[in-house]
């Protein structure tokens, strides 16, 4: 049975946009490519998933670990959870009724770990008791706004883990309580 777990990156003050955390420097870059590389696949929302299509095609400015990334990446399916798209890219299934029950089949067919992308998704998999664990990965900024890594109150969580990655950012994993 696979692990659903939930991470992102996220500020000091709970937020998770990405374009204005930026990207992380070279060290937690590298920790990405190999996390990416350890998963059985990843299951977005349709806001997500249009960002990460962003390593779908190579770039002429990418470095080794972008290069690598983007391998890691391609390589793993993914589960685009829409109402709304008709199609989805390369190495991807839809999934665009009966979330739920489509989640659960997932988790009973895959083994390993599943990531979990995107904090409405998220929540309405916490909502449904899916998410087997979270993981913050907290960055040094204040943002002050932007959409929160919990959309709604979260479930009772207890910390199991809190490991340093470099470049001052932290990894705090957390299961339900």
């Amino acid at each position: 049975m696979a692990k659903l777990i939930y991470a992102l990156n996220q500020s000091l003050d709970g937020y998770v946009d990405h374009l204005k955390l930026g990207p992380p420097g070279p060290i937690v870059f590298r920790h990405f490519v190999e996390h990416v590389s350890s998963l059985t696949g990843m299951i977005y929302g349709r806001r997500m998933y249009d960002i990460m299509r962003y390593w779908d095609e190579d770039l002429p400015d990418w470095n080794t670990t972008e290069r690598d990334y983007a391998a890691a990446w391609r390589s793993k399916p993914k589960w685009v959870i829409s109402r709304s798209l008709t199609s989805v890219g390369p190495n991807a299934t839809l999934i665009a009724d009966d979330i739920e029950t489509a989640i659960r089949k997932l988790k009973t067919e895959q083994t390993g770990e599943l990531e979990i992308g995107g904090p409405d998704l998220a929540q309405s998999l916490t909502q449904a008791g899916l998410i087997d664990e979270y993981q913050i990965y907290l960055r040094p900024v204040v943002l002050g706004s932007g959409k929160p890594f919990f959309t709604a109150p979260p479930p009772p969580l207890r910390l199991i883990a809190s490991d340093p990655l470099g470049e001052n950012i932290i990894r705090l994993t957390y299961v339900p309580a």
